[in-house]
């Protein structure tokens, strides 16, 4: 009977997800939905220690147990919301990138409180979701040039790999310096460079989940020499373990519609709609290479390259950044993480809904996640930078770049052309301005508005796209907002 019944259940997932015509069968879905969780689960610890790690100047910060259970949520929802509509192998949970954003840039710099933030989190998700469904998306995509988007993915993980050496006090604030090494001579310090080795040979290994490892192996090592010291290593809210009364519970659930759009009243009405455009590019490319990256290995993509139906996919990315505002998460997006259940024979829906699955776990066991100090997580962002710096260069030609795909089979690579005035000024201005100014918006601001007025300045101003005048005027009313506020009240 139990094999009768076996042979049922599979029968039922086989009408459902088609592993036969797919290339794949249920066993090796299963593995590639728990390959890809493991590869990207480093997310759960992540996201809850950068959105925490800043105290705003306006409001509550937010509940470290309250992100952990709302990240592995929209996760698990949205993930598992993937595999069923679209049926193909992606995974989503929210992006690095964008949660630093709102963490240092809105809430830190700007004065945002997070419900304020997350309110354009929302809106941003909102756009999307409109530019999906009315086709725009695509158009956007081919307004920019394909310089200016390799700029764009590799100052953001420059802005990535930096906030993991500051935070782990690798680079310091020097008095007389911007930044400066930090003692090496410290625990937390030693700590961090045990995680870096760690991770770094997991990776050389090839092991699938050296992110997720580095950080538990990390954290034990950081626990260890917290209390070997007493406790003056780490101090008692970090890198301690919980009581056994409160090493499990049922999450907090406390941050899910907590939103505002109160920004537009704090930024003013010009500047709020910059940034949520600022972060609707963000989440923008990082979706569309990925979606189409990964599917060009999982054979999602047709004999021209195009992704047929790929309205779903997107659709469903574009509601879970809405989900990521709606529930103090920043906006979930499409993981490039998901190539390594690809990797490993994944074809179809039913490995997203594994990989959602096993989120869910993870939002009972917020206070162990707790005991995960910054210097745990300091080799993930630097590699996850590494990784943005480095894949996004792997083009074959132009074309296949506009349409998101990366040759890994040892084609040309399709760099920058920094002897280009008009071009290579642009990046550079992108790439530098992310962490020098520990702004993203800031780099793609000035590397856009450059852009423009050197084009025009060399009477080639019709090859600009309309696009990248408005968006570029945009970014230039944002710049002087702060002027303007002095005498425009309605601003």
């Amino acid at each position: 009977m139990s094999t009768m019944a076996a042979t049922f259940r599979e029968s039922i997932l086989e009408r459902r997800f088609q592993f036969a015509a797919h290339g794949t069968t249920l066993a090796r879905d299963t593995m590639a939905g728990m390959t890809t969780f493991i590869v990207m689960s480093y997310i759960i610890f992540l996201n809850p220690i950068i959105l925490t790690s800043v105290k705003p100047k306006v409001g509550a910060p937010l509940p470290f147990e309250g992100v952990v259970t709302a990240t592995c949520i929209v996760a698990a929802v949205m993930t598992i919301l993937m595999g069923l509509y679209t049926n193909k192998a992606y995974a989503l949970a929210p992006g690095l990138g964008i949660n630093a954003i709102v963490a240092f840039q809105l809430v830190g710099q700007q004065g945002l409180s997070f419900p304020s933030a997350m309110g354009l989190i929302l809106l941003e998700g909102a756009v999307v979701t409109a530019f999906v469904l009315t086709g725009l998306r695509e158009q956007v995509m081919r307004a920019i040039p394909l310089e200016l988007k390799k700029a764009i993915a590799i100052g953001i993980g420059l802005f990535i790999a930096f906030i993991g050496l500051y935070n782990s006090g690798i680079v310091v604030t020097g008095t007389g310096e911007p930044v400066t090494l930090g003692r090496f001579t410290t625990w937390p310090i030693f700590v961090t460079f045990v995680g870096i080795v760690l991770t770094l040979a997991l990776r050389a290994r090839g092991f699938k989940g050296d992110l997720f490892v580095g950080i538990i192996g990390t954290t034990v090592v950081a626990t260890i020499v917290n209390h070997a010291t007493g406790h003056k290593a780490f101090g008692t809210s970090t890198a301690t373990f919980p009581g056994w009364h409160h090493i499990a519970g049922w999450g907090n659930w406390s941050l899910f519609g907590n939103f505002d759009f109160h920004a537009f009243s704090k930024l003013g009405v010009v500047s709020a709609i910059v940034w949520v455009f600022a972060l609707f590019l963000s989440d923008f490319f990082d979706t569309m290479g990925t979606l189409v990256g990964v599917g060009k290995s999982a054979g999602y993509l047709d004999e021209h390259g195009h992704m047929p139906e790929i309205r779903k996919p997107l659709l469903v990315d574009s509601l879970a950044a809405m989900a990521g505002g709606a529930s103090s998460t920043s906006s979930a997006t499409t993981y490039i993480e998901s190539g390594a259940g690809v990797a490993a024979g994944g074809r179809t829906g039913l490995a997203a809904v594994v990989q959602g699955t096993l989120f869910i776990p993870f939002l009972f066991f917020a206070p162990v996640i707790g005991m995960v100090p910054s210097q745990a997580t300091a080799a993930a962002l630097i590699i996850v930078g590494y990784l943005m710096v480095s894949t996004l260069t792997e083009a074959e030609d132009e074309a296949e770049f506009e349409e998101g795909l990366a040759s890994r089979t040892g084609g040309k690579i399709a760099g920058i052309d920094f002897h280009d005035l008009a071009i290579g000024l642009p990046a550079a201005l992108v790439i530098m301005l992310m962490p020098f100014s520990f702004s993203i918006t800031n780099g793609i601001g000035f590397g856009f508005i450059a852009y423009v007025l050197i084009r025009a300045a060399q009477a080639r101003a019709r090859e600009v796209h309309p696009l990248m005048w408005g968006v570029s005027a945009a970014f230039a009313l944002y710049f002087f907002v702060p002027l303007l506020q002095d005498h425009l009240s309605w601003i």
